[in-house]
């Protein structure tokens, strides 16, 4: 399994990204896929996710400025407003649980950095 992030860049703050990932190698016929973040010096937390009906959950300190969606197999996390305080990196995750609009996470991305000044 394979999962490769991209789209993660340094832009000023008040500007947008667009996170993508592909995944490769998921025996799976169904499963969901999440987006997760982790600043330096703290713990990795969820952002968002979405399931193979693309029903989707955003977490509550983003939910007004970021989106998920998901095109075929592959998710992205629309990132708006971007603030200082969102810097960190972000991870893509494919897993076969969907619980409470969370997707559990089975499998892991290398990350993709996100620096907003």
């Amino acid at each position: 399994v394979q999962l490769v992030e991209s789209g993660g860049g340094s832009v000023q703050a008040g500007g947008s990204l667009r996170l993508s990932c592909v995944l490769s190698g998921y025996t799976y016929s169904s499963y969901c896929m999440g987006w997760f973040r982790q600043a330096p010096e703290k713990e990795r937390e969820w952002v968002a996710a979405v399931d193979i009906d693309s029903n989707t959950g955003v977490a509550d300190s983003v939910k007004d400025r970021f989106a998920v969606s998901r095109h075929g197999n592959d998710p992205y996390l629309q990132m708006t407003s971007l603030q200082p305080d969102d810097t960190a990196m972000y991870y893509c995750a494919a897993g076969r649980k969907w619980e409470g609009s969370h997707c559990v996470p089975d499998n892991w991305g290398q990350g993709t950095q996100v620096t907003v000044s």
